[in-house]
């Protein structure tokens, strides 16, 4: 598990912009197409703007990339709590991505059948294969969640890898995510912390003690690929030197 520390969140955006660029370029040399997972929150906002600013966009063979949703909110698309709507304005938009690479979840269904609906768009853009996304992309919550695996969550103790709705009681309502062994399957995982608020959890899931129905984070860990972490020096103040 790689951790890439950088001076400021301008060095950490940066630095994960080109790690995409490399998995991208790598995917589509390999396979011909690219295949991410993107977050939701405030943190990856920052990033999909640089990728879609004029500093990134050619870099990245966007008509061979395919977009997906690690974790969505029970919410329509139009609301300002979706993470589609997040990522459509601040990356896909731009870009202008055609609509048959997004993979959105449908969540004018209910939480269950939005998550099954969403398990099958997966398998068959996999044509049945084993999911193996080329690029996850994850946040961290100050209180260790990532995608929505939140603390003490029954979506926590999933051994199946594909998408779940799972109640989450501090939120007071539903979300639809990857579960971990999903997101395990990745090729590449990447994590985007950054901020002094987050260097408690930092620490918890990196150097603190196995505990992931408390700091669910510490179940990403890909089976066959790589996990990094992109972090300012704020977020990562509380590891061990």
């Amino acid at each position: 598990m790689a951790q890439h520390v950088f001076a400021s969140v301008e060095e950490v955006l940066h630095g994960l912009a080109d790690f995409f660029v490399a998995q991208a370029t790598r995917a589509v040399a390999a396979r011909g197409r690219f295949s991410v997972a993107l977050s939701g929150g405030s943190s990856p906002k920052k990033l999909y703007e640089l990728l879609a600013s004029p500093a990134y966009r050619q870099r990245v063979p966007w008509a061979q990339t395919y977009f997906f949703f690690g974790d969505e909110r029970n919410v329509p698309a139009t609301d300002a709590q979706s993470n589609y709507l997040l990522a459509k304005t601040a990356l896909l938009a731009p870009l202008n991505i055609a609509t048959d690479h997004v993979f959105a979840v449908n969540t004018l269904l209910p939480p269950s059948a939005a998550a099954a609906a969403y398990t099958q768009s997966i398998r068959a853009f996999f044509e049945g294969e084993e999911a193996q996304f080329d690029l996850v992309l994850l946040g961290l919550g100050d209180n260790a969640h990532t995608a929505s695996l939140f603390p003490r969550t029954a979506v926590l103790s999933a051994i199946t890898a594909d998408m779940q709705a799972v109640f989450v009681p501090e939120v007071d309502g539903y979300r639809l995510t990857f579960t971990a062994p999903l997101i395990n399957q990745a090729r590449a995982v990447a994590f985007l912390v950054f901020g002094a608020d987050k260097a408690a959890a930092v620490r918890r899931v990196l150097a603190g003690e196995r505990n992931p129905e408390e700091y669910p984070a510490q179940l990403i860990a890909p089976a066959a690929g790589e996990a990094a972490w992109f972090l300012d020096e704020a977020a990562a103040a509380e590891l061990p030197r």
